[in-house]
């Protein structure tokens, strides 16, 4: 492979922001991808229920910030604002009466008080639990804030890292998918797929990074791998990494989000198109379904944190049967006669990627500052775990590598 300015590890939104702000500012790069496809979580297939499916990422958050907005606007994407109210709340298999709902509500909004209030200070329990226990009814409120939120759960989450995410409203669902509206924006940069990176040799001019494929020398490379795979040391470092930027990738555990898509046909099971539909269940088996989007025959289940990884371990029909059952214990029996096609994703068992998006475990939120620093001005670091504010969207891991593009362009033109 030809020697470039710049090589670039991952064709996921980040990846090829940062291949297409490298362009513009007029330098050669390579481009490589480990996986068969660009995209990386974001990824959308129309192979399960014969319609556009998003397997990654669904949600155009903060739409008014999220630079995929303009461009699904311009492609007349199908746009739905969502606005992330629950419509229906279940206790296990009872239907919550309305003092219950109401009190849901001031939990989570008595959450946002108390995020805005409070200061974490030296040798306090950062924790997010910590704080969601000085609230009102907090175990509904730790749903959305953990599992459903954060991927991960309450226990698990630092409440500075909590802080530091952005109110991600206002949140759009698009029918033709974002995974195809990110495969489009990338669609004219070159990648080489299926080309994993061994090896990163940095004690030498530049860097020169080692595939199966050949090796590609550069002046600098940007890496935008998830902080899981090279935790696992995907990615081998020669010479290792300063410690504090090998211990930030552990301090960045992927969280975990799975989605278990369900086929109804022929009802609507007495809900409307987008309804929210939450059953909250014991040790934090918690199942969310966004009912009937765009009225396609679909209730799309979502179970996050520890749970979605017990999920994903027990397999594609133990989570299909877990959703049909629950479908039934709320609705009736009659429900099962309506069930068609299903599946279950599973980030967890993707080798490149490893699981759904970063979460800094409690105490070490300084691991996205500390990532965002270079090693020995020529190795980067970009991703939806490093977008600021916008931490775990796929609109934010874009911004973060068109911003560390921008970096490295200035750095080569200054030398």
């Amino acid at each position: 492979m030809e020697d470039v300015d710049v090589v670039v590890i991952g064709a996921g939104s980040a990846g090829l922001s940062a291949a297409k702000t490298l362009r513009a500012a007029g330098l050669s790069f390579k481009l490589v991808e480990a996986m068969n496809r660009i995209g990386g979580r974001a990824w959308t297939s129309d192979q399960h229920f014969g319609v556009p499916f998003d397997i990654g990422c669904a949600w155009l958050h903060a739409a008014d910030r999220n630079p995929y907005v303009p461009e699904a606007q311009a492609a007349r994407w199908t746009l739905h604002h969502h606005d992330m109210n629950i419509d229906h709340l279940y206790y296990r298999n009872r239907k919550a009466s309305e003092d219950e709902e109401a009190a849901m509500k001031a939990a989570d909004s008595r959450l946002f008080e108390l995020l805005a209030a409070h200061e974490v200070k030296v040798g306090d329990d950062d924790r997010l639990s910590a704080l969601l226990a000085k609230g009102h009814a907090p175990r509904a409120a730790a749903t959305f804030a953990g599992p459903m939120d954060f991927g991960a759960d309450e226990d698990e989450i630092s409440i500075r890292d909590f802080q530091a995410a952005a109110d991600l409203d206002p949140n759009y669902f698009t029918k033709e998918g974002f995974g195809a509206l990110v495969a489009r924006f990338g669609a004219d940069v070159p990648v080489e797929l299926s080309t994993p990176v061994r090896k990163i040799l940095w004690d030498l001019p530049g860097v020169a990074c080692v595939t199966d494929r050949g090796t590609i020398r550069a002046k600098a490379v940007i890496v935008t791998a998830s902080p899981a795979v090279l935790a696992f040391e995907e990615i081998e470092f020669a010479p290792a990494l300063p410690d504090r930027h090998f211990a930030a990738f552990f301090d960045l555990p992927m969280g975990m989000l799975t989605k278990l898509p369900v086929e109804i046909t022929g009802t609507r099971l007495g809900l409307a198109p987008f309804d929210d539909l939450l059953i909250e269940r014991l040790a934090r088996h918690d199942i969310y379904f966004l009912c009937f989007p765009f009225d396609l025959d679909l209730m799309v289940g979502y179970v996050g944190g520890d749970f979605a990884w017990e999920m994903s371990a027990a397999g594609e029909a133990a989570g299909v049967d877990f959703v049909v059952d629950r479908l039934c214990a709320i609705l009736g029996n009659d429900v099962r006669r309506h069930v068609g096609r299903a599946m279950m994703t599973n980030w967890g068992g993707e080798r490149f990627v490893r699981g759904a998006y970063a979460a800094a475990r409690p105490g070490r939120s300084q691991a996205r500052a500390t990532l965002m620093q270079p090693v020995a001005e020529k190795i980067f670091f970009a991703g939806e775990h490093l977008a600021g504010p916008l931490m775990q969207t796929c609109g934010g891991a874009r911004l973060s590598g068109e911003a560390v593009a921008r970096t490295v362009a200035a750095q080569l033109a200054a030398k």
